[in-house]
């Protein structure tokens, strides 16, 4: 081996060897940071903190309490607090004394996480979060609403994290539930009337997303009434990102109950007020919002489902147009787990009285083609055996029964000539569209 090839290899091993040192820095950082250091960026938190509680500085607070954030200062106080072991006594000597309920929490969350025991930062962090709220419901104005609407989410995160760590160890994850338990009293303290209620929506939404998370989305009616049924809320006053969040959520649970006019106007709402510079929000409601349109018979644009990598629906729309059964089938099998985590699966499984109408409705056109005085009577042999030919194996009973439905719904009019074997169509609009109404049940 020439030097050119030992030149790179000693390189690499050299990297390496950097790589693992910078790698453990962080967590090493309080080693070699000096007392005096922690000691001073210990203090300038307090004043932070002070000043902004004093000069009612909603903003500059918040950015105090996002512990999960990636910001290096709050990364520097862990670090100091983990080598300045007496940080309380900072506190009772500081101004920021009478918030001690807030802040010693506060700070042993920091380090915590900052060494990764996330059930120990989950833990102090609701101690201070609680202790926040009874600070909260003493001021009169809504200054605070950021710094609590953080607080908010940064329980919702933590608690994530501490059920990931307690289910790696094999105990039962419950944070995530007691975080749901927080936020409802957050929400009571918001739900009253004066500017604070402006914040209700956001947590609102934050408890959406836990019971989403949990599996428990029934316990999101209450929530829903409190907001939609109290003269209090006016729902227009509601930042837009919490509304459209808000309608996102309450569509989803549209879409569940099969309450699809519902979930369009929810869903739609969402889409229509989300930034169009936030394409990954709008992916996620057009991923609800597609299998409502089609449900309703409206079809989207094949560049609308390539824009947004939703290509899973292409199939499924192809076969919607083409009356195809089988390609239906097979796009509903090939992306199964898709659908199911999306809880939409059903929806589109419903989509084959659809594909049945197209297909017969296809077999109208080419009759009428062929003889327009005999085009609304179709045996049911010729529809067994364009069937036959999209490789669906059924007998003439079993497509009498799919006509019979289709029939009932709506999707046809007509009647049977049993003894003939045939479907008599109506002339007159044998086929009604949706126009965005539901099948109906």
């Amino acid at each position: 081996m020439g030097y050119d090839a030992v030149l790179p290899l000693r390189l690499t091993k050299q990297l390496l060897i950097l790589g693992q040192i910078y790698s453990g820095a962080a967590a090493t950082m309080a080693a070699y940071m000096s007392m005096g250091e922690a000691h001073r960026r210990i203090t300038e938190y307090l004043n932070r903190f002070s000043d902004a509680v004093s000069s009612q500085d909603g903003k500059s607070l918040s950015r105090l309490l996002s512990i999960t954030s990636d910001s290096s200062s709050l990364q520097f106080l862990a670090d100091a607090l983990n080598t300045f072991q007496d940080a309380n006594r900072i506190i009772r000597q500081s101004e920021s004394s009478q918030y001690a309920d807030i802040l010693v929490p506060v700070f042993r969350a920091l380090q915590s996480y900052r060494l990764r025991n996330l059930v120990e930062s989950y833990l102090a962090f609701e101690k201070a979060a609680n202790a926040f709220v009874q600070e909260f419901r003493n001021w009169e104005s809504a200054w605070a609403l950021e710094a609590l609407c953080v607080i908010a989410y940064e329980i919702r995160i933590l608690a994530e994290q501490a059920d990931k760590e307690l289910a790696s160890i094999g105990k039962s994850p419950e944070k995530l539930k007691g975080a749901g338990s927080f936020l409802m009293k957050v929400f009571g303290v918001l739900a009253g009337k004066g500017p604070k209620r402006v914040g209700a929506l956001y947590v609102t939404c934050q408890l959406f997303k836990i019971y989403f998370k949990l599996g428990t989305v029934h316990l999101c009616r209450s929530v829903i009434r409190s907001i939609e049924t109290a003269r209090i809320f006016d729902f227009e006053e509601f930042p837009a990102r919490d509304k459209v969040t808000y309608m996102y959520y309450t569509g989803r649970l549209e879409v569940y109950n099969e309450n699809f006019p519902a979930a369009d106007h929810k869903l739609s709402y969402a889409l229509t007020h989300c930034s169009p510079l936030k394409e990954a929000n709008i992916r996620m409601i057009l991923k609800y919002l597609i299998p409502v349109k089609l449900s309703i018979g409206i079809l989207p644009r094949n560049s609308l489902l390539d824009k947004f990598n939703l290509t899973e629906y292409n199939n499924v729309v192809l076969a919607l147009k083409r009356g195809d059964l089988r390609l239906l089938r097979h796009a509903l099998e090939e992306h199964e787990d898709r659908f199911l985590r999306s809880g939409v699966y059903l929806v589109l499984e419903k989509l084959e009285l659809q594909v049945y109408q197209r297909l017969i409705k296809k077999i109208y056109i080419i009759q009428k083609q062929k003889d327009p005085n005999k085009a609304h009577q179709i045996k049911l042999e010729v529809i067994v055996k364009a069937l036959k030919w999209l490789e669906m194996d059924m007998d003439v009973d079993e497509v009498e029964c799919i006509v019979s439905i289709l029939i009932y719904k709506n999707l046809m009019k007509g009647y049977f000539a049993h003894k003939s074997k045939v479907v008599v169509l109506s002339k007159q609009d044998p086929f009604p569209k949706l126009n965005g109404k539901p099948v109906t049940s």
